[in-house]
This record gives C-alpha cells, sequence and structure tokens, in this order.
C-alpha cells in the first residue's frame, strides 16, 4: 500500500470519527430532553393489555349517576350536598377547574421531556390521548344533550355527566396506563388531581355530586377504550409501514422550540 493510500484511509477515518463525535456532543447536549421513537404497527409491548373486567368500576360510576336521574334517594343526596357546599361557602368562586383537568396530560409530557419515558413513544402517546379525548367528548356531549339535565345554578340544561370531570379523570387515566408498570404512585397523584376538579365542579355550584361520579366514570371508559382499540386502529391504518424519528429542543435568535426529524 502506498504512502498516499494509507494517508487517505486515515483521512477518511478522521472525518467519520469527527462526525460521530458531533453526533454524540448534540445528544449529550440535548441530554435526556432528546427523544428518539420507532412508531411502527405492533410495537405495542411495553403496557400491561387492557381486561374487560377493568372497566367494571367505571361502569359502576356511571350507572349511579345514571340511577341518580330516577330515584329519589340518590336525588335527595344530591340535593343535601348542594345546600351544605352552598351554606358553607355561598360566595365560592374559583376556576382552577378550568385548567386542572389538563394537568395529568401535561405531567406525561413533562416526564417524558424530562427523560422518564412512558410505556409508548410520544406519537402514540398523541394519538392515544386524542383519542381518549374524542371519545369522551363525544359520548358526554351527547348524553348532555339526550338527559337534558339543568344545572344546580340553573345556566342551562346541560349538567350531565360532568364534562370537566370527565376530562380530568380521562386524562389521570391515561397518565396511569403510561407509567403503571414504571411509577403506580403516579396514576394515583392524577386521580387525585381529578377528584379535585370534580369537587371544585361542585363548589362552583356547575354540578350535582352524581354528575361529578357519572362524569369519572365517562373519563375512565374512554381512555381504557382508547387503549383497547388504537393498537387495532394503527394497524388498519399504518399496516407495515414504520416511521423513526426524533425530537430535539431548539434555541435560535432568542426563539425557543422544537426540531422534529422522522422517516417513513
Amino acid at each position: 500500500m502506498t504512502i498516499n493510500a494509507q494517508q487517505k484511509i486515515m483521512a477518511t477515518h478522521a472525518t467519520s470519527f469527527e462526525k460521530n463525535s458531533s453526533i454524540e456532543n448534540i445528544k449529550a447536549i440535548a441530554g435526556p430532553l432528546m427523544i428518539e421513537q420507532q412508531f411502527k404497527t405492533g410495537d405495542f409491548s411495553g403496557r400491561k393489555p387492557i381486561k374487560i373486567k377493568s372497566f367494571i368500576i367505571p361502569a359502576v360510576l356511571i350507572s349511579y349517576g345514571i340511577f341518580s336521574l330516577s330515584i329519589n334517594s340518590i336525588k335527595n343526596l344530591d340535593y343535601s350536598t348542594k345546600a351544605e357546599l352552598q351554606e358553607d361557602h355561598p360566595l365560592f368562586a374559583n376556576h382552577a377547574d378550568n385548567y386542572m383537568q389538563f394537568a395529568p396530560m401535561i405531567a406525561v409530557y413533562g416526564l417524558n421531556l424530562s427523560g422518564v419515558k412512558g410505556n409508548n413513544g410520544i406519537l402514540d402517546q398523541t394519538s392515544l390521548y386524542f383519542l381518549s379525548f374524542s371519545i369522551m367528548g363525544l359520548s358526554t356531549a351527547g348524553v348532555k344533550r339526550i338527559v337534558d339535565r339543568p344545572r344546580p345554578d340553573g345556566s342551562n340544561n346541560y349538567s350531565f355527566p360532568s364534562g370537566h370531570t370527565a376530562s380530568a379523570f380521562a386524562s389521570a387515566e391515561f397518565l396511569s396506563q403510561e407509567y403503571q408498570n414504571t411509577f403506580p404512585w403516579i396514576g394515583y397523584a392524577g386521580y387525585s388531581v381529578a377528584a379535585a376538579t370534580g369537587i371544585l365542579r361542585m363548589y362552583n355550584n356547575r354540578h350535582w355530586f352524581s354528575d361529578v361520579v357519572a362524569g369519572a366514570g365517562f373519563g375512565i371508559a374512554s381512555t381504557k377504550i382508547a387503549y383497547l382499540i388504537y393498537p387495532h386502529l394503527k394497524k388498519l391504518i399504518l399496516g407495515k409501514q414504520s416511521m423513526r424519528y426524533s425530537m430535539v429542543p431548539t434555541y435560535s435568535q432568542g426563539s425557543m422550540g422544537i426540531a422534529f426529524n422522522g422517516c417513513f
């Protein structure tokens, strides 16, 4: 081998080393904020399968709400709960419930960005959440119009079930599904926030107690249904296709953002 040939080979290796070093430096700088995932059919083994018996609790919650529409003893509990809350806090007005309903969902993305991976990639998580939210929104909106129940404050007839509570519990179940294998306590934290959302809806005189109970059932069931049917929808849409992607936080000219790079 000639000296010139050896020099060319050494130069090629040096260039390759510099490129690899640059990539590693970028990953080191991005740290846990750099997310690399593969979005492909059938890649759904990171979570426990949804079992039919897991729908028992949301079914009981929804049934309680339905019974409240016709059983006087449950109606009386609604009336007495409202009376006590209004007697103790007649001027209560706190609209934190408008934002708290989304807190568990935001926590999922916050954990991802901090490097704490859930059971699914971020694209799967986003698809699952929007599917869950769609099921929840359509079901609660339809039931509200059918039942036509007046709110405690008399503002309209869309009291049953509580949409804010349904949204909060759908988000809490989403958080639980993603981290139940690694951090089960996170799910309990999400449910605590969801329960607080429902309580605020009653304190604000926007819902009856049974509205909140039923809303919790609708929310939990919506997310469970989403996780049950999503693998089949994904397979139907993608077929055997796959997509590899990465997301990295960026900063340029005083503006922050996220760079997305995908390959189909």
